[in-house]
């Protein structure tokens, strides 16, 4: 409570947890309090405000007038909200070698190491190397590792190195083991690098025992990697594009049995991925307006198949006013097509890179590009989507495939590459995984877990696109002390 103020600071701050995927409403009443009791019902209401907080952190200051219960302005009162992100986001880069080893096989070792963090716990692990086989005097692959899982964001605080020779059993033996804080690894460089030797306990007893081998740290530095908040905060915009799919696999949309019939008593299930991914897209785009394309129809008037036709039958202008308006241009388009084949995706994934390869030129993190394609089938022209994809993979560009109905998804699965990254025909490797597919019929009409899954895995996607071509934020957000209004 501020005392006898029209132009109040409040200096209360909370922390929120917050989720991209999800769509977190809140709701901020303000009233004018005149007595000593906890009950708001006794004293005057000022004024609200309802939004959510992908809102909140995409706008970085948000000032937006007070409604009364009836959403008509309260007078001429505004709100204004700032926000930050309260974490440690800073990262140690590494550069490790290591050199005379023991050899546990043999002639030789095939060494990894393991980086552990201390906790009241014990030792935790933190990082894992990949593993240099048949090598004595390893140099491991660059790598970081965030602060807080390395030493809680301590720098004077123990982390242990185990240095392990691999076995495909998992029982890998361990070579040794070193203790150092992360200033101490700081003072390494590829002139002089910081050196520790790597001692096992079991050879202690051993005459003439020093160590097994020494471990190297050519470079250990401290930076600070931009989080999905800083970015989004920093001004980047989420440019989201929808692709629908128009094959004739789909039904004729007049008959009940149709994918794409529109129920008047409910949505299909093309509608309820669109409103389900597109809520929580929405606040991230500043002018709300979607572009939509079609693909697998014949077209008017021509009447040609057409993989990349805008759903308004406006070329120049393919772009819808907000999720209603989505919906909208979706329904009125399906009585003016022919639903044909076959099912090909490359040109709408060219389409969305052109403009993605357009925003990489700025040389700074301004734009980012999410593609939702949902679909019926199986891919037509399998090569040239994976060849669309790898290209894609290079862009600030992600794809979210939906696919609807009961057919086989086995193509859509290998795709979506988990497990190892997607190559082109010509055997190109894409540089990440930018393709997330979910089946709806797993969700069962929850829209709100389906938005959940095909959502969780974008902001990590959108940090380690720009964080790996070192692109910043537009600007960077400091909160003032206090609004202005």
């Amino acid at each position: 409570m501020i005392l006898n103020c029209l132009n109040p600071r409040f200096s209360k701050k909370f922390v929120i947890d917050y989720y991209f995927e999800m769509v977190q409403k809140l709701k901020f009443c303000v009233y004018d309090i005149d007595n000593n009791t906890y009950d708001l019902s006794d004293d005057d209401f000022l004024g609200e405000l309802e939004c959510t907080l992908g809102q909140i952190v995409s706008n970085k200051e948000m000032t937006r007038p007070l409604l009364l219960r009836n959403k008509r302005p309260a007078g001429h009162g505004t709100i204004t909200i700032f926000a930050e992100e309260m974490t440690d986001n800073r990262v140690a880069d590494f550069e490790v070698s290591a050199h005379h080893l023991d050899k546990k096989y043999f002639w030789w070792s095939d060494p990894f190491l393991e980086f552990y963090r201390q906790t009241e716990t014990g030792w935790q692990l933190a990082h894992r190397t990949e593993v240099i086989k048949n090598n004595l005097n390893p140099t491991w692959r660059p790598f970081r590792v965030s602060l807080r899982s390395l030493c809680g964001g301590d720098v004077e605080k123990p982390i242990k190195v185990d240095c392990y020779d691999y076995h495909i059993s998992g029982s890998h033996d361990l070579i040794g083991s070193c203790k150092a804080t992360l200033a101490e690894m700081q003072q390494g460089s590829h002139f002089s690098p910081v050196e520790f030797e790597c001692v096992n306990p079991k050879k202690f007893k051993k005459k003439n025992y020093k160590n097994s081998g020494v471990i190297c740290i050519k470079r250990c530095q401290i930076l600070k990697e931009f989080t999905f908040l800083d970015y989004i905060m920093g001004g980047c915009q989420i440019n989201f594009t929808i692709a629908i799919d128009f094959t004739g696999s789909n039904g004729d949309p007049r008959t009940p049995g149709s994918l794409h019939y529109i129920n008047p008593e409910g949505y299909n299930e093309y509608q309820t991925a669109i409103w389900a991914v597109g809520n929580v897209i929405q606040d991230y785009d500043s002018n709300k307006m979607f572009p939509v394309f079609g693909f697998g129809a014949q077209v008017p008037p021509s009447w040609q198949v057409s993989h990349e036709f805008p759903v308004n039958f406006n070329p120049s202008n393919p772009f819808c006013a907000g999720i209603e308006g989505v919906v909208q241009a979706y329904q009125q388009c399906l009585p003016q097509l022919k639903l044909w084949g076959p099912t090909n995706f490359s040109p709408i994934i060219n389409h969305a890179a052109c403009f993605a390869r357009q925003a990489m030129q700025q040389n700074i993190a301004s734009q980012y590009y999410v593609l939702l394609i949902i679909t019926d089938g199986v891919i037509t022209d399998m090569d040239l989507t994976r060849t669309a994809i790898v290209e894609a993979s290079r862009l600030p560009m992600s794809i979210i495939i939906v696919g609807v109905g009961g057919a086989d998804f086995s193509a859509m699965e290998f795709l979506d590459s988990d497990d190892k990254l997607l190559t082109s025909p010509r055997g190109d490797v894409a540089s990440r995984d930018i393709v997330q597919f979910v089946p709806f019929r797993d969700f069962q009409g929850n829209s709100v877990a389906l938005a959940q899954s095909v959502l969780a895995e974008l902001p990590d996607q959108v940090t380690s696109f720009f964080n790996s071509y070192k692109l910043k934020p537009p600007k960077h957000f400091t909160a003032p002390s206090a609004p202005q209004h």
